[in-house]
C-alpha cells in the first residue's frame, strides 16, 4: 500500500550517491566490489524503507549517524515500463546500467552499513507480472542480487500484482528459488493488511507459500491505508494474522509469531489515518513481548516535519504530516535491532509544533512533557516505560490520569481507552 508519489524527482539522487561517485569510480565502476559481510538479520528485519531515488531521499549516512541505523530498505525494483523480465529501478533506471544507486549502497556500507532491496511495491508493473515463469522471475532478481552483493531482499506483494494468481505464483516461486540458490539469503514477504489480518488475497499468497513449502524469514502485513487509526487497531491485525499464519500453515502461536512482521506508516497515512510516535513505541513493545521477526516502516523519505507540522492536513512523500524531530520513527526501528539510538534535545520549532498540536491529538508524541492545564500537575509524568496497575494516577499534557486496569506504553488519551481523563490540573 505504499501508494505516496507526490514531489517525486525522478532524477534526484541522494546526496550520499553523490559523495559515494569517487569511490565508485575507484572501483572502475563495479558495485560488485562493494561488497559486505552480512549484518545481524536483526537489523534486516529492521530495516526501514527508503526510495535512493524518488521523495527527496536524505543522506542515507546522516540518518545512520543520527539514529544508529545500519540497515536500509531500498525501494522498488519493477519490471521496464515498456515490458520485459529485466529489473529496473521505478520502471526506468535498469539495474544493469545503474550508477547511482550502487554509489548510495556503497556509502551506506562503507559506514559500516548493509542494505535489503524491496521488489514490487504499490505502483508499477512488477517483474512478476511480465516474467514468464518463476524461473524466469528468479533470474531477473539474481541479478539484482549479484549487481549490489545484496544478503537481504523483501518480496512487497500488492495490487495489481496481488490479485493476478500466476504473478504472486511466480513471485513465491522465485522467492523460493533464491533462498536455494543464495544460502543466507534474508528474505521478507509483505503484504497489505487489514482489520482481519490481511484479504482474501493475502490469503491466496500464503496458500501458495504453502503448497510450495516455502518458508522466508518472516510474512509481514501493512496495518495502515485499511481503516486503521492508531496502535490498539494494528495490534489487533497482528493478532488476527497470527491466527492466519497459524491455521495456514499448523504453527503454535508462538511460532506463528516468530514468523509474522509488521511494516508500519508514520504519520498520516494515504487514507488520512494518524500514527504517531506513541504508536510505534506502543506496536514496539508488542513485537518484542511476542519475539514477532520484523517490525519496520514506511518510510524515512517521510521521517521528518512538515512545515506547517500538519501539513495543512495533508499526506506527503517527504514528511509525516505530524509533529516530530528528524528520525524520531527510525529510531523504533533501531531499537527493535537491539541498538540503543542516539539521545537528541528537539529543536525548538519541533516543541513548539509538538505542543501547540497536544490538545488535538493527545497521543502525539511518546515524548511530550506534562504541560501546564490550569494549574500545578503533582502527580508524577506519565512514562511509556513503567507498567501500571488499575488505580495508579499520572500526569500527562496538563491533565491528570487514573488507569483503569493493569497497563505499559499505552498513551492517556490514546485509542486504547486505558486511561480516564481527570480533567486539567
Amino acid at each position: 500500500m505504499f501508494r505516496l508519489t507526490p514531489n517525486r524527482v525522478l532524477a534526484t539522487v541522494g546526496a550520499a550517491a553523490l559523495a559515494a561517485g569517487g569511490l565508485l569510480a575507484s572501483m572502475g565502476g563495479s558495485a560488485q566490489a562493494s561488497t559486505t559481510t552480512a549484518l545481524s538479520s536483526n537489523w534486516y528485519a529492521a530495516a526501514p524503507y527508503l526510495m535512493p531515488l524518488d521523495n527527496n531521499p536524505p543522506n542515507p549516512t546522516d540518518v545512520m549517524a543520527a539514529t544508529g541505523l545500519k540497515a536500509f530498505q531500498l525501494a522498488f525494483i519493477l519490471a521496464p515500463n515498456g515490458g520485459g523480465c529485466t529489473p529496473t529501478w521505478g520502471g526506468t533506471a535498469a539495474v544493469s546500467s545503474d550508477t547511482s544507486v550502487a554509489a548510495t549502497i556503497a556509502s551506506i556500507r562503507a559506514a559500516g552499513g548493509d542494505v535489503s532491496v524491496s521488489i514490487g511495491g504499490y505502483g508499477g508493473t512488477k517483474l512478476g507480472q511480465t516474467c514468464s515463469t518463476p524461473a524466469a522471475t528468479a533470474a531477473a532478481y539474481q541479478q539484482v542480487i549479484d549487481k549490489y552483493g545484496l544478503h537481504a531482499m523483501d518480496f512487497d506483494l500488492e495490487e495489481p500484482e496481488y490479485e493476478n494468481t500466476a504473478a504472486v505464483a511466480n513471485e513465491i516461486g522465485a522467492a523460493q528459488i533464491l533462498q536455494q540458490n543464495n544460502p543466507g539469503l534474508y528474505i521478507s514477504v509483505t503484504t497489505p493488511g487489514t482489520t482481519s489480518g490481511t484479504g482474501w488475497f493475502g490469503q491466496q499468497m500464503l496458500n501458495q507459500a504453502k503448497t510450495d513449502g516455502f518458508t522466508p524469514n518472516n510474512f509481514s502485513i501493512m496495518p495502515f491505508d485499511g481503516g486503521f487509526n492508531g496502535a490498539a487497531s494494528q495490534i489487533s491485525a497482528l493478532q488476527q494474522f497470527n491466527t492466519m499464519l497459524m491455521n495456514t500453515f499448523g504453527w503454535s502461536s508462538a511460532t506463528a509469531y516468530a514468523h509474522e512482521g509488521i511494516s508500519m506508516m508514520n504519520g498520516r497515512s494515504d487514507s488520512g489515518e494518524y500514527f504517531y510516535q506513541s504508536d510505534f513505541q506502543t506496536v514496539l513493545n508488542f513485537a518484542e513481548s511476542n519475539h514477532m521477526a520484523r517490525y519496520t516502516f514506511w518510510s524515512i523519505n517521510r521521517d521528518r516535519q512538515c512545515t506547517p507540522a500538519d501539513n495543512n492536513g495533508q499526506t506527503s512523500g517527504i514528511c509525516s504530516s505530524v509533529p516530530q524531530n528528524s528520525w524520531d520513527f527510525t529510531k523504533y526501528d533501531v531499537q527493535f535491532a537491539g541498538a540503543t539510538p542516539p539521545t537528541g534535545t528537539p529543536s525548538a520549532s519541533a516543541s513548539a509544533s509538538a505542543s501547540a498540536s497536544a490538545s488535538a491529538s493527545p497521543s502525539a508524541s511518546a515524548s511530550s512533557s506534562p504541560t501546564s492545564g490550569g494549574g500545578t500537575c503533582t502527580a508524577a509524568a506519565w512514562s511509556s516505560t513503567t507498567a501500571y496497575n488499575g488505580g495508579a494516577v499520572v500526569s500527562y499534557n496538563g491533565h491528570q490520569w487514573t488507569a483503569k486496569w493493569w497497563t505499559e506504553a499505552d498513551t492517556p488519551g490514546g485509542a486504547a481507552g486505558v486511561w480516564t481523563d481527570n480533567g486539567p490540573c
